[in-house]
């Protein structure tokens, strides 16, 4: 259907942002939600672009490593922070799916995850100003947790709420305009740390002061977009099929057996975590060839920054026509680097060693990474329906959370062999995430 004509200012940015002339038509969500589109659509992307400026401030695998590392905490510690904040945020999502079904608003469970993600921040403030070493690897991993628990909460109503207020192809686009803001936002906070470079200090109280500002800030904006969430204009969804959630986790994880196409999905995103592993193990590389100094904290910052403004709003725009498309092309893109990145270091090692070249390996894995999440979150919301969407956020996030615990693997193919043969290794499964991508069928549109 399409919704009434309005003059208010959420129709009007809405219209700037979309772009297309059919912007008020409404598909795949009910009725009553049509003429609150606008409004769903501005509230969402700017609560997910403030998150996503925050994920970016306390990046596990490069600012919270990096801050560990700095401020003398064992090493044991930063080995440990990817998996307990990929998979601790995924693993749980099986049994909170139901807690979430049994309520007909789902947007409150996304603001109270949003607090606690919050407060786990406020926790990490602390500890990085009144502890050391041993003592503030173990704050950190234990506010890590609570963070990524929350955050598991929020994963699943998140997508439910989007799949109920926001039409179909422009599902794709919110996301996409949101990781574009937040990087331009990123962009800038590096951008502030490369002109003013004392500030980053390794070692001693500016360098805990730094870090703490940085969590501070992060802290700020969850609790902002909590506050923007709760006025998301959602229409009540379903509540049947309520039961316990010990017995209805192990029947939802029966759609991995009886739903082929869902089951393609989550074999096609599980393959597609490679483009996530590929961009610490190829900075690895870099370190080892290059002065530390061209890759600093900021530099990083800066390079996935400029991912997210440059790219994802052209793979968001994509998705909507073809999100299995944009997880095949990400995928492709990430193999092509790393194996950029291996022949090199077997060529001409040297190479690596250029800063320019290092930048430009980063910032392209970086933009194959962005176009892989916003490629399958839109796959998995178009695909599924009101009645199953929390359903299949939950089974195909535990299954992810699963392999990520394994990926920690990939560490002893490192000590073993080195970490050129971590990346050959992700090269094969991008290759093979390609190909099982374009084989799924189109949802989107």
């Amino acid at each position: 259907m399409t919704r009434s004509t309005a003059n208010g200012l959420p129709d009007r940015v809405y219209s700037l942002l979309v772009e297309d002339e059919d912007a008020r038509v409404c598909r795949d969500i009910p009725d009553a939600a049509c003429d609150e589109q606008p409004r769903a659509f501005l509230l969402q992307w700017l609560a997910q672009t403030l998150t996503k400026v925050g994920d970016a401030l306390t990046s596990s695998r490069l600012v919270l490593a990096w801050m560990l590392s700095a401020l003398g905490a064992p090493a044991a510690f930063v080995a440990l922070l990817v998996p307990v904040r990929e998979s601790l945020s995924l693993l749980p999502q099986l049994f909170v799916a139901q807690w979430v079904r049994e309520h007909a608003l789902r947007k409150y469970f996304w603001v109270f995850g949003s607090v606690v993600q919050g407060l786990a921040l406020c926790g990490m403030v602390a500890a990085v100003l009144v502890l050391q070493g041993a003592s503030l690897g173990w704050a950190i991993i234990v506010c890590l947790a609570c963070f990524s628990l929350a955050r598991g909460v929020c994963s699943v109503a998140a997508k439910d709420v989007l799949g109920k207020t926001v039409s179909k192809a422009r599902r794709g686009r919110l996301t996409g305009l949101a990781a574009s803001a937040a990087g331009a936002v990123t962009l800038l906070v590096a951008i502030v740390l490369m002109l003013f470079p004392d500030v980053s200090g390794r070692s001693g109280d500016a360098g805990a002061g730094l870090f703490a500002l940085i969590l501070a800030l992060a802290a700020g904006l969850w609790f902002l977009a909590a506050a923007v969430f709760a006025a998301v204009p959602e229409v009540p969804g379903a509540t049947e099929g309520g039961g316990n959630a010990f017995t209805e986790a192990l029947r939802s994880l029966g759609l991995l057996r009886t739903d082929k196409q869902f089951r393609r999905f989550v074999v096609a995103r599980a393959l597609l975590i490679g483009t996530a592993f590929a961009i610490p193990y190829l900075v690895v590389l870099l370190q080892q060839a290059a002065d530390a100094q061209l890759l600093s904290f900021a530099a990083l910052l800066l390079a996935e920054g400029a991912a997210g403004l440059l790219s994802a709003a052209f793979w968001g725009r994509w998705a909507d026509r073809a999100a299995h498309h944009v997880m095949a092309a990400a995928a492709a893109l990430s193999t092509g680097v790393v194996a950029v990145a291996v022949a090199l270091q077997a060529v001409h090692p040297a190479a690596l060693g250029h800063g320019v070249t290092g930048a430009v390996l980063v910032f392209t894995a970086a933009v194959a990474h962005q176009g892989a999440r916003v490629g399958r979150k839109t796959y998995l919301v178009d695909m599924a329906s009101g009645e199953n969407r929390a359903q299949y956020t939950a089974v195909s996030n535990t299954a992810i959370g699963v392999l990520l615990f394994a990926g920690a693997g990939l560490g002893l193919v490192d000590a073993a062999f080195g970490t050129a043969a971590v990346l050959a290794l992700l090269i094969a499964l991008g290759a093979l995430a390609s190909y099982r991508s374009l084989s799924l069928p189109s949802v989107s549109g």
